[in-house]
């Protein structure tokens, strides 16, 4: 069944779209605690507040599927995007079921990297290079993306393990394909010490190199970004330091290199999280990711000045699918019996996907 198809045959009756936010908050609690230990849910960093709020746990994407996994819940209703409840479909057993309360929260770059796409760059990349390339992708791809990387050697990174995969990956081959996000492959290599001219850009649409290959090539970086972290800017930096003299910049690395290269810091959610968690009181941020989580800290740390690197920043229109009126209807549909908008990912792709995966959580041992 297709996305569309799935979206037209559970679409979400119009009667939550006319409910309050207070309305929908009380039968959202009334329902969750109805079914008690049978539910667990999980909530994205980049997930709006009123949906934390429900959060039995909230963190990045691979950390919220492994705590899924861990669970002994029956229906895991995963408030993040499509890529992310594959992968706790992935990796929870098989009587759970995984939901998404919005059919439609998706992922850009993880769409910018489909299956097609992929195996026919394969086809052309190894016949400019031979059997010297290894596939690494990033977690925020599909499960279809990461069982290629499975079933061709390779295995998934996080914008955490980034550094020490690929270093992995260039011991066992020559040359790695890093899908989907260029700015976190791009910037891993460059602080791993490979020259950008030893890059090069694969651009899935035209289905040719930006560029002219040469031998010296070591990374292979598909044309694929980050719709929110592209749009940071080197200009509103310089910016934002000629008005506030003590300045700390600190950057997601799925930002450009250029940002990357200017920002006082880089690092992974969790890193952002950490860094602005203990800095001193009286310090000032400019933070490069989503608006959600930019604004929670503010919130949080009122000790410190926090802002966003883009002073016209929205939230991620994919993450903000989720609402309350679709988490409500998910919750009061299982207290029914019914199970909405499940995630299944079917046993061929996901025993692949696993094992890309497991060769990440072992650094390439298994």
């Amino acid at each position: 069944m297709s996305l569309l198809d799935a979206i037209k045959k559970e679409a979400m009756p119009e009667k939550y779209h006319k409910m309050d936010e207070q309305m929908l908050q009380s039968r959202a609690r009334a329902a969750r605690e109805k079914l008690g230990e049978h539910l667990f849910i999980p909530g994205h960093h980049y997930q709006r507040d009123e949906i934390i709020a429900f959060a039995d746990a909230s963190g990045d994407s691979l950390q919220l599927a492994q705590r899924s996994a861990e669970t002994i819940a029956d229906y895991i209703v995963f408030c993040g995007v499509h890529f992310m409840a594959e992968t706790a479909d992935i990796l929870t057993a098989d009587a759970q079921k995984v939901i998404l309360p919005d059919m439609r929260a998706g992922c850009s770059m993880a769409d910018m990297a489909d299956i097609h796409q992929t195996e026919r760059a394969w086809e052309a990349l190894t016949e400019q290079f031979g059997d010297t390339i290894l596939p690494l992708t990033y977690v925020n791809s599909t499960a279809a993306i990461k069982a290629f990387c499975g079933r061709h050697g390779g295995a998934t990174v996080t914008s955490s393990n980034a550094s020490e995969m690929v270093k992995e990956a260039l011991i066992r081959k020559e040359r790695l394909l890093f899908l989907p996000d260029q700015h976190l492959g791009r910037n891993t290599a460059y602080d791993l010490g490979i020259p950008l001219e030893q890059m090069i850009v694969w651009d899935p649409i035209r289905e040719t190199f930006e560029g002219e290959p040469h031998d010296e090539i070591k990374v292979i970086l598909w044309k694929g970004h980050c719709s929110v972290h592209e749009k940071f800017t080197v200009d509103y930096m310089e910016t934002l330091r000629e008005e506030y003299e003590d300045l700390q910049v600190m950057v997601h690395p799925e930002c450009s290199w250029e940002v990357v290269q200017a920002a006082d810091q880089d690092g992974s959610t969790k890193k952002i999280i950490d860094t602005v968690a203990s800095a001193p009181s009286g310090t000032t941020w400019a933070i490069g990711t989503e608006m959600n989580l930019v604004q929670r800290l503010a919130d949080t740390h009122k000790d410190k000045t926090i802002m966003s690197l883009n002073p016209n920043m929205c939230p991620c229109l994919t993450m903000n699918r989720i609402d309350l009126a679709h988490f409500t209807w998910c919750l009061e549909e299982l207290l029914e019996g019914r199970v909405v908008n499940e995630i299944s990912v079917d046993e061929a792709t996901a025993a692949e996907a696993r094992t890309a995966l497991d060769r990440m959580l072992h650094a390439f041992a298994i």
